[in-house]
Order: structure tokens, then sequence, then C-alpha cells
């Protein structure tokens, strides 16, 4: 049968989290795009794979583009609001991601979406790829383009279209990675070829029965008394107990997002399975890991005495077949695209200790190229004990959070296909890297950047890597949708009126910039209007004692007796905080996690 025909100005294939980003900021610049995921759902990471406790990003400098759009969305339709457990500043329920990202979708007039479609073959003419070879509602389609994207989880597209990429580790004598194994090991430990990637997790959605858990006689034993008969996650509880497990990842209306890394639902089994196109093997993997997380659930339901039961969230599918299973799987990791530049793991690194950024990228004419501001603290999943990573963590308001560093452009750009464009984790980075540009937030904005690039393009006649980064650069930070940040600024939060002012400047000497920004003070003043413009509309006032531990964390005490850690991600907030030396009476504006626990101040009053 002769394929049917499509033509567009953009493709996007894969339902990751950076492909609906892509698409989105493709359309909103001009580009005819059509979106192409596997599922019903488009959301990746973000919705479709229940990962609903986003890591990195939470600060408010960094909330920007995308992420801070999307983020501010999810407050506004989340009547609890977003501070429901200890693993992250925001929690939500997947059906409302995904309701957000098909209304953005919707709304777009020049973006089509094509859910639950396979992508068959790649067509490339020269150093272009020229179609896609898709099935949808099982008839043959030629997509032809002017620029690809790749969107997906595990760089689905790259292999297809004959694109160099990387899958697996990197020793340490390729680029000097301080975290990255000898030579010498990786070929002689099995453990390497037995954990080509970073290990995904199948997510169960929970509900909890009420807010506490019940008073009932519990085991509070170790390894023995946690553990199940067969040995199964036989210390998943020995470090946190079954209560702070279990509300680790709770979500609006007492949903509980199952994704555990200590002993607890990741899966470490024949991962190959994933990447080697077989289905019949990709569906024996799945199968697998969708057990292994209800039998966790199992262990958790019946260690809680019926306080936990399994939730209802997703869509039910022939890959998911039940409303508690996630619509995908949550992959931290798939094939990398070999990129006009790869970032390593010196790159993500602080230059000092402290509140410090990464190196500004360059091109190797000189030229500023970061596209994306992401700090995540970088994180690896594997079985056993936690692979030692290089400290790229500080003290900022009342707790610890990633130090800033920057994506750069030709991270995104195929080395070898001149109009093929990585979205998601399939970037030009190394294994190590990986774990600090893998997380929800940083991945919507640099899909951002890719849509945005493709979208100029395309309206340039010119093949991605012929456009100027500061083209690219000045379009992000001025997009009238969700401007997004390219220079890390510490003092200035996505709803400073200077915002944009100060990112354009940053553009011509990002060193100074940062320089100036250190040793900028925000003003007392600054500290009441925090709250209306930064999302804080579930805060409310409260009263008492503020006490510093010396150690850069804060309690307030209060009349009742009741003592609240606090936090903060505001810098106004901060640093007042941090001015803060003694013992004193306070008015504080602040939304309370009892999961946490702690305080979220978003202003003084």
């Amino acid at each position: 049968m002769s394929p049917q025909q499509q033509s567009c100005d953009v493709v996007v294939w894969g339902g990751g989290t950076g492909g609906v980003a892509a698409a989105l900021q493709s359309a909103r610049g001009g580009a005819q795009t059509l979106l192409l995921t596997p599922g019903a759902w488009l959301g990746g990471m973000v919705s479709a794979a229940g990962v609903c406790c986003p890591d990195g990003n939470e600060l408010s400098p960094w909330q920007t583009g995308l992420w801070g759009a999307f983020l501010r969305e999810l407050e506004r339709r989340e009547p609890e609001g977003l501070d429901h457990n200890w693993v992250s500043c925001f929690g939500y329920k997947p059906d409302t991601a995904e309701s957000i990202l098909q209304d953005w979708v919707k709304a777009e007039p020049l973006l089509q979406w094509w859910p639950e479609c396979r992508l068959d073959a790649v067509k490339r003419h020269g150093l272009r790829v020229s179609s896609l070879l898709v099935e949808r509602a099982t008839e043959p389609w030629q997509v032809d383009c002017e620029v690809v994207v790749d969107g997906s989880d595990r760089g689905e597209l790259l292999p297809l279209a004959d694109a160099p990429f990387r899958l697996g580790w990197e020793a340490h004598e390729q680029w000097n990675e301080p975290s990255a194994p000898s030579r010498q090991r990786l070929e002689s430990d099995r453990f390497f070829a037995d954990q080509p990637v970073q290990s995904p997790t199948w997510v169960v959605m929970g509900q909890l029965a009420s807010n506490r858990m019940p008073q009932v006689p519990l085991a509070t034993g170790r390894t023995s008394e946690f553990g199940s008969p067969s040995g199964l996650f036989r210390h998943c509880l020995d470090d946190f107990g079954l209560e702070r497990t279990l509300t680790y990842g709770r979500l609006p209306g007492g949903l509980v997002m199952l994704n555990w890394p200590l002993d607890g639902n990741d899966w470490h089994e024949g991962l190959g399975r994933g990447f080697c196109g077989e289905a019949q093997n990709e569906a024996d993997l799945f199968a697998a890991m969708q057990s292994h997380s209800l039998q966790f659930a199992a262990l958790l339901q019946e260690k809680s005495h019926g306080w936990l039961q399994l939730g209802r969230a997703f869509p039910e599918s022939a890959k998911a077949p039940a409303p508690w299973l996630a619509a995908m799987p949550y992959w931290r990791e798939g094939r990398r695209c070999i990129g006009r530049r790869t970032v390593i793991e010196q790159d993500l690194l602080p230059l000092r200790e402290g509140q410090s950024v990464a190196g500004m990228p360059k091109t190797s004419d000189g030229e500023f190229e970061s596209i994306a501001v992401g700090n995540y603290a970088n994180d690896h999943h594997y079985p056993g004990p936690d692979w030692p990573l290089a400290a790229k963590s500080c003290r900022w308001g009342g707790r610890w959070t990633g130090t800033p560093f920057c994506i750069p452009y030709g991270a995104l750009l195929s080395n070898s296909i001149t109009n093929l464009i990585a979205a998601d984790k399939g970037i030009s980075t190394s294994h190590m890297a990986n774990g600090a540009t893998r997380l929800q937030p940083l991945v919507l904005n640099v899909g951002q950047a890719a849509g945005m690039a493709a979208a100029l393009a395309v309206r340039a006649s010119v093949a991605p890597d012929a456009l100027s980064v500061r083209h690219v650069q000045e379009a992000l930070i001025q997009d009238p949708w969700a401007p997004a940040a390219v220079v890390p600024l510490w003092s200035t939060p996505w709803h400073h009126p200077q915002w944009r002012e100060r990112q354009l400047a940053a553009l011509d000497d990002p060193e100074q910039a940062l320089a100036l920004e250190s040793a900028r003070e925000v003003p007392l003043a600054d500290l009441s209007g925090v709250v209306p413009q930064a999302g804080g509309m579930h805060a409310s006032q409260w009263s008492g004692d503020l006490h510093p531990d010396a150690k850069g964390g804060f309690e307030l005490h209060l009349a009742s007796g009741e003592c609240w850690p606090l936090i903060t991600l505001e810098p106004a907030v901060h640093q007042w905080l941090m001015q803060i030396e003694a013992s004193r009476p306070v008015q504080l504006l602040a939304v309370a996690n009892p999961w946490g626990p702690w305080l979220r101040v978003t202003g003084v009053v």
C-alpha cells in the first residue's frame, strides 16, 4: 500500500516532555508543525509517565520559559495548591498536567497532533532528513518536512535516521570527568554492561485513605520486618520509614507517586531490551517493570494496614492496562545524539564553593551559547549503593539546592544531520552529565529552545546550525507567551520588572552580569510585593519568633509551641533571612507543607 502524503515545516517525533514543548514553540514561532506521539497522552514524564513531583529549577529565578508558564498554570488549576510532599516543592495530579498541555496544543492553529502513531522509518537526502514514515490508525503515512525534532525519551529517531549517538557509559579518560569510572573498570566490571543506562521506573499511583497514618501497630524494625518474604524491597523502608516513604511523592487529594529509588521500584534488569528495536523484547521488559512496581505497591499496602490503596490517575491502554499504572515508563536516560557541542560533567560544576554557577558556554568563535538554564544537583539511579558524584549543591533559602548551569545551543544540533534537532534527554551530553540534564523543568525549556530554533530556521530558509545563537537567545528572552532565561541570574526572579532587561544586557558579557548579580542587594521594600506575582495564592500570615541555626537554616517558633522549619524560593526573602543573626519576632506570608515539613515563605509582612 502506498503511503498517504503529509507535508509540514517542522515535524516532532516523540511523546517526551521536550517533544510537546518543541512542538508548541515551533507553532508559536510561525512554523506549520506536526507532533507525532506513540501514546494517547502527550506530556511524557510530566504527565503520562507520572513523575508529578518535578526536580530542579525550583527557585523563582529559574522558573522561566515553558517550565514557569506550566508551573503557574498548575497552581491555578490545582485548588489545593502544589505543596504536598517532601521530595519537591511542587506536586500535582497527572491529568491536571495533561489537560494543560492538551489545551495549549489545541489553541495553536499551526500545530497538528497525531496521537498513537508508530515510527517505522526515516528517509534522508544526503545530510538532511527529508521525511518520516509512520503508521497512523493502521495506515501508512509519509510526512515530509524542512526540520525534524527528536522529542522522545529514548532518542528513538536517531538510529532510524542513521544519526550517530551514544548509549551507555564513557570512561574517565575520555573527558576527565571526576565521577566517571576508569576505562579499566568499564572493561572489567560486569556491572557496566548490565547497567547501560540509568535505571528506569514504572510509576504506580497510590491513594492515601487519610492525611495521617492510622494508629495501629506497625513494624518498627529494619530489614527482616519491612522486607517482603522473597527478599524483594528488603531495605526500602530502612532509612526513612513507612510514612516518609509514602509522603515522599504525595500529590493533591492524597494521591501518591510511587517512584522510590532506595531498593524500591526502580528497575535494573535487561535494560538493553528497551533499545534493541524488537517489539516483543520491549513488551517483555515493560511487563516485568509493571509487575515489579505492583509488587512494591502491594508491600506498601500491606505494611500500611490499608492506609495506602491503589489510586486512579491514568488512561487505560494496551501498554498500561490499569488506571494506577502510568501510561509509559519513566526513562531517565536513552540514546544521546553526538552533537556539535557535548555537555560533560565539568560544564555543570560550580566554579567555586557556595552560590556559584558553572562556566558560561561559548562557541569556537567566542560567542556566548546558552539557550537554557538548569540547576539540578546531578543524580544517578543504579542498583546498589549511591554512585559517588562531584558535589554541585549549596545552601540557599533554608534548604539545599543545585547550583545553576547552562545548556549550549550546539548540544541540540546533530553533528552529522543538518536539519535534526534534539529536544529531550537525547541532547548531546555525557552519561555522567545526563544525571543533571534529564529533569522535567530543564527538558521543558530545552524543548522550547529546540522549537524556537526550528521555527527561526524555517522562517530564514536556513539549516538550524546556520542560525545566529544570539538570534535564538533574544527570541527566547522576548517570547510573548513564555519568556525564557538563558543566563542564570541568581537575584532576579522571573517576576522582577527588570527581568527581560537584565537578561538581554547579560548576553553581551555574561561573566560581568553574574558578578553584578552576586553583589546586587534586593531592597527590603520588594519583600511585600513577592506574593501575588510569584504564585503565592495559597499563602497565609504566620507570626512567631524566627530562629536562625547558624548553618543556613531557619525555624519559626509559634506561640502554640509548634516549630516550623522555613524555606523560600524567593531571592528577596533569602537575602532578608541571611541578614538575621539572632532570634526576633516576625510576621511572614507562607504556605504550610506538613509533609515537608516546612513553611515556604513567599513574603514578609
